[in-house]
């Protein structure tokens, strides 16, 4: 018997997403964006999409969201096109989850478990792992009785699980809240050891220049055309989770750090939002940050809103300093769908480029080596005559403008980063260093 008759066959997939019509119209997303949107984030996982539909949701029913009606009129597409799971875009409690499987007669799963699961895929360090199984052990504390089966083949046996008193539920709840307190355990030494390379990373005395953007906007592609690295990179949501970082050296000859992020998506699970905690971190570091986005995308508009609302968000979590905007320089990609970046409207503090056929990429390296050049600072450093090795890493890493030789040592104006002029205290202390 050959490999292909033993496949197992595809998961057949239904996505719908109910659509309220609701608050001010340049707030709404496009429905057809959206569901776009949910239909890419089904499919990078794999499933077949067989059918997708947009259901205007008159008023949110209790017992299932949708109205009466529109739950038979799906049950019937269900049957007819042989529907193995259900995606709802939009969160379910658990009663309304449970409600739509036994009328539906297939798994059902929300916008939240579709994204838990595509992290819990595409996770590959060690924090990214751990953050996704207890962003899942949270979701499923109140699915306790639907999903405790996968939780414990997924987990393995725990042993005695409780006095004879003791019921299924409480001993279920309790074993998910050692877990949880397990992970968090972990998680905070996984954190100390990621902060001691942070700190090490600040004595390579490069700028860092972290890709931020929406979801399938193109970073990793362009993170590709900038470093000639093989990052995975093709049109699928989330291609992309955890950070990866490459040298860059500039046409200037300067050299930087550039670094890839997962991509902001609109309507975050909450759960999810520490899952990418690393790659945040990354970007609360960064000397300067590209905002990428899909110029090309008919909600353009609306995603680089989401992206904006993300980092303000990390500004209120005291995550990033509220000066990041100025630091920021838009990088409108796939102008190539747009007729070239001639085509793409012109903007203050913005690069239209394509990373696919890399017009507009020396454009954007002029636009950052200007950046760079604008934010460095003028410093006069004291150092002593046995300082060489400050003096050198002066002389690579900044700008040296004047050097005065005393016999107690030398005064030298030198133009730096603000981070490097951190990197240089961590790096050489107690030198007397002056603006």
């Amino acid at each position: 018997m050959s490999g292909f008759d033993t496949k197992k066959p595809a998961t057949r997939a239904a996505v719908i997403l109910p659509w309220e019509k609701t608050g001010p119209q340049e707030d709404i997303r496009a429905a057809d964006a959206r569901l776009e949107e949910a239909v890419g984030l089904a499919a990078s996982i794999g499933l077949v999409i067989v059918r997708q539909a947009a259901i205007l949701l008159r008023a949110r029913r209790p017992a299932t969201l949708l109205g009466s009606g529109q739950v038979e009129q799906l049950a019937e597409a269900v049957k007819l096109d042989q529907v193995d799971v259900v995606i709802i875009d939009a969160r379910l409690s658990p009663g309304q989850q449970r409600n739509l499987e036994k009328a539906l007669g297939c798994k059902v799963m929300d916008r939240t478990g579709l994204i838990l699961d595509i992290f819990g895929a595409r996770a590959a360090t060690r924090e990214g792992v751990l953050q996704v199984e207890l962003a899942h052990l949270e979701y499923q504390r109140s699915r306790l009785v639907r999903l405790w089966t996968h939780l414990e083949r997924q987990r393995g046996g725990f042993g005695f699980l409780g006095g004879p008193g003791e019921t299924q539920m409480e001993a279920d709840r309790r074993m998910l809240a050692e877990r949880i307190g397990k992970i968090k355990k972990e998680l905070e030494q996984v954190r100390r050891t990621r902060g001691l390379h942070r700190d090490a990373r600040k004595r390579v005395p490069f700028p860092i220049v972290a890709l931020v953007g929406y979801t399938n906007a193109g970073k990793s592609t362009l993170f590709n055309a900038l470093t000639g690295a093989s990052v995975h990179a093709q049109d699928q949501l989330f291609a992309t989770l955890d950070p990866t970082m490459r040298a860059l050296r500039l046409p200037s000859g300067r050299n930087v750090i550039l670094s890839d992020t997962v991509g902001f998506i609109s309507d975050l699970p909450t759960e999810l939002i520490a899952a990418f905690r690393a790659t945040l971190e990354e970007v609360s570091q960064a000397d300067v940050i590209l905002h990428v986005r899909d110029i090309a995308h008919p909600d353009s508009v609306a995603q680089r809103a989401d992206v904006l609302n993300v980092l303000d968000g990390m500004v209120r979590d005291g995550m990033l300093d509220a000066q990041w905007p100025e630091r920021t320089i838009e990088v409108l990609n796939k102008a190539d769908l747009m007729g070239g970046v001639e085509a793409v409207p012109k903007r203050e503090n913005a690069v239209a480029i394509s990373a696919i056929t890399g017009d507009g990429i020396p454009d954007l390296f002029e636009t950052l080596d200007q950046y760079l050049t604008q934010a460095m600072l003028d410093i006069r450093v004291q150092l002593s005559l046995q300082d060489g090795a400050a003096l050198a890493w002066l002389y690579q890493h900044g700008e040296v403008v004047e050097r005065l030789d005393h016999e107690n040592g030398m005064d030298v104006s030198v133009r730096l980063f603000p981070m490097d002029r951190e990197r240089f205290e961590i790096s050489y202390p107690g030198r007397t260093v002056a603006v």
